[in-house]
């Protein structure tokens, strides 16, 4: 395979922030893309007069968005992109299995498979990545980009520094796939190529701050500060394993004892309870039981919901987002104690501070492998520097 992505690249800063506007909000009436970038007509028209000429940006419908705007003599045609002009590849790794989508370039997932892994050998999971990318752009042959995101930290976007639970250090990932695929790959921590998705497509689209908590396997966090995600060397490495929650809290294989993670991970629920009761219970089974008013299993959700409202509280303290995301496979907490999370949060908050506008989401490994995906979008839109380039 030899395809290579093109770029949106040479365009002029102002160029480019028309056509991300556009990408991400649209379609857009003339009229709202000038007020949204605070520009006039006259230089609007400028601007936007090449990104059309070249197809990057067509008009629209008339009516094809609750965005047009109604205006008096000849009506004005919203501008857009062509969303499926662009295919992108997007890969979520986990111990066992490789979960693999395809997006459009708004990133609407058109196509899901999955591989599982023989092993976590750098060779098998190139391999299982390759395979996939294969069946994809043989179905898919506009595909131009892929991203990849796993449980661990990545450098400069290419080379996993470490992942525990594949046991890597120092595995240059993204020139492996990209040497057996022949397109541009981009590698990085699955909960920041999530926060990069929902800041851009999803729940915190138009807004300046905006975090993401994660609740799974492990736990993530990710903020957006004026538009961009905050970048820390901690990233990928765990951290929520020192977010100590309650001190006399349990004692786990995995964090301190009461921290974010001996608390709140399904791995470390299902301990508390297999170590209470001797029966190997699954996440969803415990959930049941603790709605059911089952006392052990009660208790073990009780305190993690508990847990997740003092995190929630102790972000919306620092942070001050104008929303917090709430996602990942563990998101079922909310369901069966969302009383007790809300009492926690209160709890740790002013009397007077405004309400948490706390969004959840349940996320699927699909949801994981979208978010890499956008990954390789950024690289089409902003080039190889991604979202450090500029949103």
């Amino acid at each position: 395979m030899t395809a290579q992505a093109d770029t949106w690249l040479p365009l002029s800063p102002a160029e480019r922030a028309v056509a991300l506007e556009v990408l991400t909000r649209g379609p857009l009436s003339r009229s709202e893309l000038a007020r949204r970038r605070g520009l006039s007509a006259g230089s609007l028209t400028r601007l936007t007069k090449p990104l059309i000429e070249s197809g990057l940006l067509v008009e629209a419908p008339t009516g094809s968005t609750a965005r047009t705007e109604a205006r008096q003599g000849r009506p004005s045609q919203p501008l857009d992109v062509v969303a499926e002009s662009r295919a992108f590849a997007g890969f979520k790794i986990t111990e066992d299995t490789v979960y693999g989508v395809v997006t459009t370039l708004r990133s609407d997932v058109v196509a899901c498979r999955d591989v599982p892994l023989p092993g976590r050998d750098p060779e098998q999971v190139v391999a299982a990545v390759g395979a996939l990318t294969d069946g994809f752009a043989r179905d898919f042959p506009s595909l131009c980009g892929l991203g990849i995101g796993l449980g661990g930290r990545a450098q400069d976007r290419c080379v996993v520094d470490e992942s525990a639970f594949l046991g890597w250090r120092d595995v240059p990932l993204g020139r492996l796939v990209r040497r057996r695929t022949g397109l541009p790959t981009v590698v990085d921590n699955d909960v920041s190529a999530l926060v990069e998705a929902e800041s851009w497509f999803g729940a915190g689209r138009d807004l300046d701050r905006f975090a993401v908590l994660t609740i799974g396997a492990g736990l993530g966090y990710g903020l957006v500060s004026g538009g961009r995600r905050v970048e820390t060397a901690e990233d990928g490495l765990g951290v929520g394993r020192f977010w100590i929650v309650d001190p006399h809290g349990p004692l786990t294989p995995d964090g301190a004892r009461g921290s974010a993670i001996s608390l709140l991970t399904i791995p470390s629920i299902r301990y508390q309870v297999r170590a209470a009761t001797g029966e190997d219970a699954t996440y969803e089974q415990i959930l049941a039981r603790a709605a059911e008013g089952d006392p052990l299993p009660a208790r073990v959700i009780g305190e993690a919901a508990r847990a997740l409202g003092t995190l929630v509280a102790q972000i919306a303290n620092f942070a001050a987002p104008q929303k917090i995301l709430l996602a990942g496979e563990g998101v079922g907490l909310v369901d069966v104690a969302g009383p007790a999370i809300e009492d926690a949060v209160r709890a740790n908050r002013h009397p007077r501070a405004d309400p948490v506008d706390l969004e959840t989401k349940v996320s699927d490994f699909h949801d994981w492998a979208r978010g890499a995906a956008v990954l390789a979008i950024q690289v089409l839109v902003l080039g190889p520097g991604g979202p450090r380039s500029g949103r």
